[in-house]
C-alpha cells in the first residue's frame, strides 16, 4: 500500500504543525485494521519512530523526545491518519514519512511495511 503524507512545512520553534496519512489509491485500506505510525529521518541520522498506534488496542507509542508535545490519531470517518506537532523544536526538523508495521513499539521503524514518500518539517527561525 502506498501512503500518502502531507502537511509539512516551515514553522518556527514553538510553533505546530499537523500531518496527515492517507492511501487514496487503496479504498479497501483501513488505518486501523493495521499498526500505524510515523517515522522520521533527519539529514545524516538514522530513521527513528516518533510515534505509533496498535492496531490490536489502541495504544499509542511515543518516542521520549516527543511525549508531551506531539499527538497520533485516526479518523475513521476519513480514513486518515494525523500527527499533531505543538512547541515544535530545531531538533524535530526532519523528513516525517507515515507507514504499517510489524509492531508498534521502539522498533516501530526497523520493521515497516509499507510506506511513502515523507513531508519534510523545517523549524527555523
Amino acid at each position: 500500500v502506498q501512503l500518502q503524507a502531507s502537511g509539512g512545512g516551515l514553522v518556527q520553534p514553538g510553533g505546530s504543525l499537523t500531518l496527515s496519512c492517507a492511501a487514496p489509491a487503496a479504498p479497501g485500506f483501513k488505518v486501523d485494521d493495521y499498526n500505524m505510525g510515523w517515522f522520521r529521518q533527519a539529514p545524516g541520522k538514522e530513521r527513528e519512530v516518533v510515534a505509533c498506534i496498535r492496531y490490536t488496542d489502541r495504544v499509542r507509542y511515543y518516542t521520549d523526545s516527543v511525549k508531551g508535545r506531539f499527538t497520533i490519531s485516526t479518523d475513521n470517518a476519513k480514513n486518515t491518519l494525523y500527527l499533531q506537532m505543538d512547541n515544535l523544536k530545531s531538533e524535530d526538523t526532519a523528513v516525517y514519512r507515515c507507514a504499517t508495521a510489524a509492531f508498534c513499539s521502539k522498533h516501530f521503524a526497523s520493521s515497516v511495511h509499507s510506506s511513502g514518500q515523507g513531508t519534510l518539517v523545517t523549524v527555523s527561525s
